[in-house]
């Protein structure tokens, strides 16, 4: 189901390992008003998130508000151990640190369960064998109910998928109109400029094929086409802001609705992760859909065009 997911990333402070204050939970509180407002009711989190503090302030939230657990789904993301002293960051997906990451988000959470977990990035090192059982123990748990990935190719969840006994459901991956690697390793198979872009070609079409939601993170280009000021914004920076107000205009909308609808019209029903913690920018994107059904094939890609700055092949 194409949907706006809100990613829970910015709520909690900062990343240090200071404790939270009631300031960040009266925050969090905020957003998730303005983005129940928009019509979202996926929260997407990880458990590294301002080293835990994003989770335990959503959690205060829940805690606070009988019944809105109900109302709403919960993603969260294991995989990713951050840096200590003496031990640099890492990636984790063996069975111990899957299952230890797990129950402690569920703790900071304060719930029994998370709608979707996803593992954060592809550990070189993960048993795919190893994985899989982690993840049947926490199902049959009850702590997990569907599974996802994130920042994975083709390959990658294919054979992930070979030892599981769950459908991957989810791919998270940075998608937008400024992060367009996803779109021109589409169209630059036969061309050498394929090869300035890294993104695994055939991963969105795996996802299609196989009923695998896309979740786009970093979706509102960070605010550069709405309102945030570059030092010094390229040209085709410039034209494409101007663009996307003369659209939102047009629809009677914002900039960030278009920006939205112009991933969700692509027919793999990209579900775009919202990730500013301004409530007036999470209102903004409630018309997203709207604005999906209405853009043209012209102005869709007219939009891209102008965001690469130079004509398509």
């Amino acid at each position: 189901m194409q949907e706006l997911i809100y990613g829970c990333m910015g709520l909690g402070g900062s990343w240090s390992d200071e404790p939270h204050g009631s300031d960040h939970v009266d925050e969090a509180a905020a957003a998730v008003d303005a983005a129940l407002d928009a019509g979202i009711t996926l929260f997407d989190h990880a458990d590294i998130y301002r080293n835990g503090k994003s989770e335990a302030v959503f959690g205060e939230v829940l805690a606070a508000r009988p019944g809105l657990r109900d109302r709403i789904r919960l993603q969260t993301k294991c995989g990713i151990r951050l840096s200590e002293p003496g031990i640099p960051g890492h990636y984790d997906l063996s069975r111990d640190a899957i299952l230890e990451r797990v129950n402690a988000s569920l703790k900071r959470l304060r719930t029994d369960y998370v709608d979707i977990l996803l593992l954060h990035r592809p550990d070189p090192l993960a048993d795919p064998a190893e994985v899989a059982g982690a993840v049947g123990h926490l199902m049959a748990e009850g702590k997990v109910r569907q599974l996802g990935v994130s920042n994975m190719s083709a390959a990658q969840i294919e054979v992930l998928q070979d030892q599981l006994e769950t459908p991957v459901v989810a791919n998270q991956l940075e998608m937008s109109l400024l992060k367009r690697a996803w779109l021109e390793s589409h169209v630059l198979v036969n061309h050498s400029e394929h090869l300035d872009y890294s993104f695994p070609h055939g991963t969105v079409e795996h996802c299609i094929r196989n009923g695998i939601t896309l979740q786009a993170y970093g979706s509102l280009a960070r605010g550069l086409y709405t309102g945030a000021e570059p030092d010094s914004p390229s040209s085709a920076e410039t034209a494409t802001s101007e663009l996307v107000a003369r659209l939102a205009a047009d629809y009677g909308t914002s900039g960030e609705a278009v920006l939205l609808g112009w991933l969700m019209k692509h027919p793999a029903g990209i579900a775009p992760v919202i990730g500013t913690v301004n409530p007036g920018r999470i209102r903004a994107c409630r018309d997203a859909g709207r604005v999906a059904q209405a853009m043209t094939r012209a102005e869709w890609y007219q939009l891209w065009v102008t965001a690469r700055g130079s004509n398509i092949p």
